[in-house]
């Protein structure tokens, strides 16, 4: 993927600079397992279990993603989903030129839909240090061109986590759903574990 951006004038604004790293499904369809690994992903699920994915009102399944202390709800119809993990650079402007002084992950969560023929919307998570969030409101750096920072979805004793401003510029397919889920106030940190009924 390449980005390119001119240089802003006096002080400026920079660009938010994205590196795959790395695929991981929830449950891969069959044209995601060549491009991912196999395992769940952390996923949990809240209701009886389905095949397809189809939408179920009220049933939902979770992201749970233990080193970062989070989990996040999906709906029913997302089963299947895969995890994409990239990297954030905080870049900022000076007078001898732009430079990259801050970094962290973006955890996206990718519909089962998704195809590279039709690719959706995915659900960026950005991660930060608490210290790392504190610059940014401070205006230290940035990680987007957008006037605006990163929303924020929540937060535990270690990491803030948002949204990227303007993570759906294009109004690719899946936007809305994506913003409806966004919506709902779908992440928890910390994440408590669900009560087992045996």
């Amino acid at each position: 993927m390449s980005v390119q951006f001119s240089k802003p004038a006096r002080g400026g604004v920079v660009a938010l600079v994205l590196t795959s790293l790395a695929v991981f499904p929830g449950q891969a369809n069959s044209r995601q397992r060549s491009m991912t690994r196999s395992g769940n992903g952390g996923q949990e699920v809240s209701g009886p279990s389905a095949g397809k994915a189809r939408e179920h009102p009220g049933k939902t399944i979770r992201y749970r993603n233990t080193r970062y202390d989070f989990c996040f709800s999906l709906p029913e119809g997302w089963r299947g989903y895969s995890i994409v993990v990239s990297q954030w650079h905080g870049l900022a402007g000076g007078p001898h030129g732009e430079g990259t002084i801050q970094h962290g992950l973006i955890i996206a969560i990718r519909s089962p839909e998704w195809t590279a023929a039709r690719p959706r919307q995915d659900i960026p998570i950005m991660i930060f240090a608490q210290a790392q969030w504190r610059l940014l409101q401070q205006h230290v750096f940035s990680v987007g061109a957008a006037p605006v920072g990163p929303t924020k979805l929540g937060s535990n004793s270690r990491f803030v986590f948002a949204v990227p401003a303007r993570y759906n510029f294009a109004f690719p397919p899946g936007y809305k759903e994506v913003e409806r889920i966004l919506n709902s106030h779908p992440l928890k940190a910390p994440c408590v574990a669900r009560p087992s009924h045996s």
